[in-house]
């Protein structure tokens, strides 16, 4: 099991009011697996994705990644495990504007330590895996969006992370170029790598292997909230 997450709950203080956000979370991942998290806005989702991106903690709950007892961190090993055990896909693509495709890439080896001669090799190597060899000299403001998101993946697969964690990655894409980073990552996850996805979106969601639904911060394999909607 690569990811484990038991019994998660996280409240947040509003004035003297503690607000819960998720709700007896539980949830497994196998290695090489495609899981995708589907909710609404407001669901507790983007919550969840800091947690199991090790960017805040749950209140109560276990978490477990590759067997490791993430919860039992400091500050310094949680910056080590966000950057070389999880790769990071944002919806807003997050690269440096003045840097290349492959200064960007490169850039998660930098802070590993890894020599400056290597660091271009690995990262040109992981630009030829996106589709992107012809435009390691590129800057953002020089590509489509969609190729601003194949950079921004082939920078989450640099450090050949456990689990590669999207949030709405399409969601600044039109449709074509959404369409064809959903087959980069059917690619990717055909090649062994580990994905979770979250998404609010029906169609993105299923060209994952496994859907899990939340709603209210409530985790259900079944989409038992569309059910009770329809029966209303």
């Amino acid at each position: 099991m690569i990811l484990e997450l038991k019994n998660i709950y996280k409240n947040y203080e509003q004035g003297k009011m503690d607000v819960p956000v998720l709700k007896d979370v539980s949830l497994n991942v196998e290695e090489g697996e495609y899981v995708a998290i589907m909710g609404p806005s407001g669901s507790g989702k983007s919550t969840l994705m800091n947690i199991i991106g090790c960017l805040d903690k749950p209140t109560s709950g276990e978490y477990k990644l590759a067997d490791e007892d993430i919860l039992l961190y400091n500050d310094k090993e949680l910056s080590g495990v966000r950057l070389k055990s999880i790769g990071f896909v944002f919806q807003s693509f997050n690269l440096l504007p003045r840097q290349t495709a492959l200064d960007n890439v490169a850039l998660p080896l930098l802070y590993a330590g890894v020599p400056k001669k290597e660091q271009h090799i690995i990262a040109k190597e992981a630009l030829e895996r996106v589709g992107l060899a012809d435009r390691v000299d590129f800057k953002p403001t020089q590509l489509s969006g969609g190729q601003n998101q194949r950079v921004a993946i082939a920078r989450a697969m640099v450090n050949n992370p456990k689990i590669l964690l999207a949030d709405e990655p399409t969601g600044a894409l039109d449709s074509q170029s959404g369409e064809q980073i959903m087959e980069l990552f059917q690619k990717l996850n055909d090649e062994g790598v580990t994905i979770v996805m979250i998404t609010h979106e029906r169609e993105v969601a299923e060209r994952a292997k496994r859907i899990v639904y939340i709603r209210d911060g409530e985790l259900s394999e079944n989409n038992v909230f569309e059910v009770k909607e329809e029966s209303l």
